[in-house]
């Protein structure tokens, strides 16, 4: 597989697009005026505890107050102590915090739509093959990492890092770590212990609702977390940015440095590979597949539904071929589409019935495959089909999705997505006039619409028309108002 990262900068935003074999799998956006806050600390003030959601509203200075749930104050340790059991209760939250308490905390999740972000004590701050836990002392390593000796290998290195230093706290072993070197472990943990004793010296004498420790911008997270040993090149449109990231990954990853780019073309670089064209049919929910079935995806504030339908695909030899063909199709499709939008939460699959339950078997093992690229967790909640095709996973969610970012809810249908028809507002009209004529004594009515409605009135319902002024006595005139929109109309009395 090869992979290319594409950084373009303007000084309104950064975007990276994540290209695998050509083809746009991730898209990261981060806009200058509002910038995402996942991973700033905080001297943040328990403004509100709620003992019956296990909750606390913490005061960071935004707009909106941010959300501190019990369980994201537990030590580490204790929770790792229970970690076998089905529910881990933490204590109540009353003996946790006090109103007026202030606490140092770091947040997890952006704000998104109306609510505030999600926030927790456990400090995690990450450097390209490790993650520094203040409040912890596990060292533990990343999952992704199956092989027993690289593990302790790994460990042995962090130990041996951190022989005759003082410190408290302990380490995650990062994926990115796989075949790193003594050397640049160690490099790690002193960036990481220096770090953290700035964000102590500067929390001793901060006041509430202060920013003790702010968040790489986007094109130097990149650097630190998208880029693998096996990413080909990272190219950069931007001469200052290319300058940074290099100096960066000198100083840091210095085994990646070689693969930067600066892109100097004319031609944009999202232009080059495509991407644009990708993001805007990432916006619409219509999803063809290339054997002519589609993906149908509808997001709401409860959840993601995904329908898979065989469209114009036929199949050589039976109904069976087609349906499995089409569901395995939409497997790999799914997978990445929920990267490239950036979906989390609920998701609810519906893959079309397949009576085979060998095929079933396989389209789930196709999509857990799938799935098993993202580096977003992604959790399938049972590893079989419902016997109505359906599959419910959750993917974390720390950002709004792209379409939650580069949309907004349409002023005219007001998010329904249809408009009412034209027969429908003439007919909403016809009773506003009824309205109208029993409550005032007009001389004549004035009906301003939009030019379709008119028409209609016009033609097709002259004769209701006509019908209606004989009924009331009185005129009734339209006038086209061209900046209305279909379902906009005003009935005003003269």
């Amino acid at each position: 597989m090869s992979e290319e990262l594409l950084i373009n900068v303007t000084p309104q935003e950064t975007r990276v697009g994540v290209v695998e074999n050509g083809v746009l799998q991730e898209l990261h956006i981060e806009r200058t005026r509002n910038r995402g806050i996942v991973g700033n600390i905080y001297k943040g003030s328990v403004v509100r505890v709620l003992p019956g959601m296990q909750a606390a509203f913490i005061d960071i200075n935004l707009e909106r107050t941010a959300f501190l749930h019990a369980s994201d104050i537990m030590p580490t340790g204790l929770r790792e102590e229970r970690c076998e059991k089905e529910a881990v209760e933490p204590p109540p939250i009353s003996s946790l915090l006090r109103e007026g308490q202030e606490i140092v905390v770091q947040a997890v999740k952006d704000p998104i739509n109306a609510k505030g972000a999600r926030l927790t004590t456990q400090i995690t701050i990450p450097a390209r093959n490790l993650v520094y836990l203040p409040n912890s002392d596990h060292i533990g390593v990343s999952q992704k990492i199956q092989d027993e000796q690289e593990r302790e290998r790994l460990k042995e290195f962090v130990c041996e890092a951190l022989k005759d230093m003082e410190y408290a706290g302990g380490f995650i072993i990062r994926t990115a770590a796989e075949s790193a070197t003594l050397e640049e472990i160690k490099s790690d943990v002193t960036f990481l212990l220096k770090l953290w004793r700035k964000v102590n010296t500067k929390s001793a004498n901060a006041k509430s609702g202060d920013l003790l420790h702010e968040d790489l911008a986007l094109a130097m997270r990149t650097i630190r977390d998208l880029v693998r040993v096996d990413s080909e090149k990272i190219r950069i449109d931007s001469r200052e940015t290319f300058d940074k990231a290099k100096t960066f990954a000198n100083e840091l990853i210095p085994e990646v440095a070689s693969h930067i780019e600066h892109y100097p073309g004319e031609r944009p670089i999202f232009d080059l590979y495509s991407v644009e064209d990708e993001i805007q049919r990432a916006l619409e929910n219509h999803v063809p597949l290339k054997s002519g079935g589609y993906l149908v995806i509808d997001q709401t504030e409860a959840m993601t539904t995904v329908d898979v339908n065989t469209g114009a695909y036929v199949g050589r030899r039976n109904l069976d071929e087609t349906l499995f063909k089409t569901n395995l199709e939409a497997a790999q499709s799914i997978a990445r589409q929920l990267r490239l939008r950036n979906i989390g939460g609920i998701i609810i699959i519906d893959f079309i019935d397949m009576e085979d339950a060998e095929h079933r078997r396989l389209v789930m093992r196709a999509l857990e495959k799938a799935l098993a690229k993202d580096r977003t967790k992604t959790f399938i909640s049972d590893t079989d089909m419902s016997n109505l095709g359906l599959v419910e996973i959750t993917r974390k969610r720390t950002r709004e999705s792209l379409k939650h970012m580069l949309t907004e809810q349409c002023r005219i249908c007001g998010g329904r997505g249809v408009q009412k028809t034209a027969q429908t507002v003439c007919y909403e009209i016809f009773r506003e006039i009824l309205r109208e004529a029993r409550q005032f004594d007009a001389n004549e009515f004035v009906v301003l619409a939009s030019q379709v409605v008119v028409d209609l009135l016009l033609e097709d319902e002259s004769s209701s028309l006509a019908d209606l002024q004989d009924f009331i006595g009185k005129p009734i005139r339209l006038q086209v108002e061209t900046m209305y929109h279909q379902e906009l109309y005003d009935v005003v009395l003269t």
